[in-house]
Parts: C-alpha cells; sequence; structure tokens
C-alpha cells in the first residue's frame, strides 16, 4: 500500500517539490493579488488560463502527444491541495480546471480525431472545456436526464437544459450528457428507487441494467459552442463569485455525429465513472482549503492581543487550533492512501471485452483512466467516504477559523470568510453527502 508507484513511472520527489513550489508562487505572485477584484467581476481572465498551460498546470496528467505532461494522481492531488491552501478560491479552481471534468470521457471515449481537435487548444489555454450533467429537474439521478439528441442524418439535433454548469458562460467545448433513447425517463422502469431521490446512478452491485431503460439511453456528444440554437445565462451563487456559473438552453442544436462519445447508450457508465476523479481531486481541495483556514487562523492568534496577551496563549484557542491539526492531519493520510490505490491500478479498470493488458501505459492514460467506465468496488467506496470526510474537515476548519478570527472573520477579504461560504458547493457538488454514504454502502455490498 506504502509502495511508491509515482517514482518508478517517472515522477519522483524532486519533480513533485518542484510543482509543490511552481504551484506556491502561481498562487502567492498571480493568484491571490488579483483575487478580490476577480470575485467582484464574477470571473478570473481568459489569460489567466494561459499562463497555467505555460506553467503545465493544465496539461498535468494528459498524454504528451496531445501537448499534456503524464503524472500519476499523487502529483494531479499535490496540485490541487498546493493550490486551494494558497490561492484559498474554490472557484478559480473550479474554473480554471474545469477541463479536469470535461476531457476526461474524450480521452477515455473520444476519437483520435477528436482528440486531436478537442484537447490542445484547451491543455494551451486557448479553449475553455466543462462538462454538462445536471439539468433543472435533478443532479445525482442522472439516468432521468431529459435533454434529448435525435439523430437526423449525419448529425444530432439536441433539445433541453442544463443548469449549475462551470464555465457555463465562457466555455469553447461541453461534455455533454444527452438521452439519445427517447424515452420517458420517469417510467417504472427507468429507475430503482433509493432514499434520498437516488437512483439506479447509484449502481448496486450485480443489478439489472437492462431494465434501467433511463440509464440505457443516455450518450454522451462533446458539443461545439459556437452552434446556433444555444443560449446562456448567468447564474449569482453564495460562493464561488470568480467561477462562471450557468444555465444552458439547446434548442434545436445540430451537432454532427462524429462528435459522439462511443456507443449510443453507453454514456451513463462514462458519467459514473467520470464522478470518481472528480471526488478524488474535490477531497484534496477541501483538503487545502482546511489548511488555509488552519494557516490563517494560527497567525491571527500570534498577532491579535487580548487582555494583555496574543490570543494563542489561551488554552482553548490552541485546543480548537489542536482539533482543526487533527481532522487535518487524518484527511491527509486517507488522502494519502486512496491516492496511492488510485496510482496502483484500482481507480479504473477497462471497458468490458477490452482486456486489462490493452489498457493505455500509466502516465499517458490518467485522465484517459478517470473517464473510464469502472474501477474497483472497495476503492470507489473508500472516495465516496473520503469526499465526505475531507469536506466536513474543510467545514469544521472553516467555522473555527471564522469563530477565532472573530469580527474580521466575518469581513470580506479573509480566506476564511471565503471558505466558509464555499463549503457547501463542495458537500454538495460532485455527489451529496447523502448520495455518497449510500454508493459506498451498496459498493461494499451492503
Amino acid at each position: 500500500m506504502n509502495h511508491d508507484t509515482s517514482a518508478e513511472q517517472g515522477f519522483d520527489a524532486a519533480d513533485l517539490q518542484a510543482l509543490v513550489d511552481t504551484v506556491r508562487r502561481f498562487a502567492l505572485e498571480r493568484v491571490r493579488p488579483q483575487l478580490d477584484a476577480w470575485e467582484a467581476a464574477g470571473e478570473i481572465p481568459r489569460e489567466l488560463y494561459r499562463t497555467a498551460a505555460d506553467l503545465g498546470l493544465l496539461g498535468l496528467g494528459y498524454p504528451e502527444h496531445l501537448g499534456g505532461t503524464p503524472a500519476p494522481w499523487r502529483a494531479r492531488n499535490a496540485l490541487s491541495q498546493t493550490l486551494a491552501r494558497h490561492g484559498t478560491s474554490g472557484g478559480l479552481m473550479a474554473s480554471l480546471f474545469s477541463l479536469n471534468i470535461g476531457l476526461p470521457p474524450v480521452l477515455a471515449h473520444g476519437s483520435p480525431e477528436l482528440q486531436a481537435e478537442v484537447v490542445p487548444p484547451v491543455l494551451r489555454g486557448e479553449r475553455i472545456a466543462a462538462l454538462g450533467i445536471t439539468e433543472p429537474g435533478g443532479g445525482s439521478d442522472v439516468a432521468a436526464l431529459r435533454t434529448t439528441a435525435r439523430r437526423e442524418g449525419d448529425d444530432y439535433v439536441i433539445d433541453g437544459e442544463k443548469v449549475f454548469i462551470t464555465s457555463g458562460m465562457r466555455c469553447d467545448w461541453l461534455t455533454l450528457a444527452v438521452r439519445t433513447e427517447v424515452e420517458p425517463p420517469h417510467s417504472a422502469a427507468s429507475r430503482v428507487a433509493a432514499p434520498q431521490g437516488g437512483s439506479v446512478a447509484l449502481g448496486r452491485p450485480g443489478g439489472d441494467r437492462s431494465a434501467n431503460k433511463g440509464a440505457s439511453g443516455i450518450s454522451m456528444i462533446v458539443m461545439p459552442m459556437d452552434r446556433p440554437g444555444i443560449s446562456r445565462s448567468a447564474l449569482h451563487k453564495m460562493g464561488w463569485h470568480c467561477s462562471d456559473t450557468a444555465h444552458l438552453r439547446f434548442d434545436g442544436v445540430r451537432v454532427p455525429v462524429r462528435y459522439r462519445l462511443g456507443e449510443e447508450g453507453a454514456g451513463f457508465r462514462m458519467v459514473m465513472g467520470n464522478f470518481n476523479g472528480e471526488r478524488l481531486a474535490m477531497s484534496a481541495m477541501a483538503l487545502g482549503f482546511a489548511q488555509a483556514c488552519y494557516d490563517e487562523a494560527v497567525d491571527w492568534a500570534r498577532q491579535r492581543q487580548t487582555f494583555g496577551a496574543a490570543l494563542i496563549e489561551r488554552q482553548a484557542i490552541r485546543h480548537k487550533l489542536m482539533d482543526m491539526r487533527m481532522r487535518i492531519e487524518s484527511t491527509q493520510a486517507w488522502v494519502d492512501a486512496v491516492t496511492a490505490r488510485a496510482d496502483a491500478g484500482e481507480g479504473a479498470v477497462p471497458p468490458p471485452g477490452r482486456p486489462k493488458a490493452e489498457q493505455p501505459p500509466w502516465g499517458a492514460a490518467t485522465h484517459a483512466q478517470q473517464g473510464s467506465v469502472g474501477a474497483h468496488s472497495d476503492w470507489v467506496s473508500h472516495v465516496c467516504l473520503l469526499k465526505n470526510h475531507a469536506t466536513q474537515t474543510m467545514q469544521f476548519c472553516a467555522d473555527a477559523a471564522v469563530q477565532i478570527l472573530g469580527g474580521m472573520g466575518f469581513m470580506r477579504g479573509t480566506a476564511s470568510e471565503r471558505i466558509y461560504r464555499e463549503v457547501k458547493v463542495m458537500m454538495i457538488g460532485g455527489g451529496a453527502e447523502e448520495i455518497m454514504k449510500e454508493l459506498a454502502a451498496r459498493q461494499s455490498g451492503l
């Protein structure tokens, strides 16, 4: 379990430290001085994508022949955790790295020609990629989505809506979940009842997927976002203010069939596989945000004078800081353990009918494996529980830091205030806590 696969695969400790140092400088020099202005503007500047690309951050974990840098999960999570800790903005990370949820299905299931068209400009920071799954009628119940893609000759004609789409106002490519088997998605056969509105999307092992017409009718299409019939409306949020978030509407949008990923009806499993990588990355981010809150609370407690002594001289404050540290350390250990298992190959298995020996080599396939159709059940269970644990750690540390900062913690401009507002989207996005618990239980055979 503790065997370091990343070192033997060409990404050693020195490479990892160099990456962490680069990300820290990027956060402190290019992000933090401008962050308040970006929050007020409601978006990050497009040139920031090019800056991040020039530093190699956007291409980390992508195949070299498409312009990326092969890297293990260990390195990708180090990037996420470091930028969260020193950049202190979930909105920045959500927008800047929306490619990491939009492109993995393209790598795993797109044709070589489609990959060559879509991926390189995104990794260069010239184009923005996003993912379109959630609809006004539901999020976690993926099998019930209603956006349709009707085949007409060599095109699909797409009608429907997507909501809460990160980078939705500016994305150039949208990896879109659609219904190509146009049947009523809420028919009795289309879903299996589950608590809290969950569906067969939770994937009980051994379930009869053939009975699920909702899931079997879903496909994935990469939509060029310059097509006629697309409208975008900005959404205003509690947090993530510098991340553009959109409600998208499609009215007879024509997309060539060649933009479909894989076979018709195979999209549901693509979506489920993509969630695993997103949840692991969010766990690393949540850990970094918890560390940011701890850092700010310690600095404030050392500087703030109360009744003739520094705040940190008060036992109650020191104990509160140790409560934060205890949760951070346990989360770090779990993130490291789950990441090591992902790098060892437990985070992805080949599609049905494709032998494991035919998987792309490690490094060239890191993001492609995120978008693959399956993973080891025990690993998936751990990822779900880790996401809950990490975001609860973030929540506890944000609350504790605001309390330690007192009135200053209630003021805009502090990292803890911003992170406090961003906790809930981390606990909901990528799979709500309740869904994560149920999926973990089912993946555990319960």
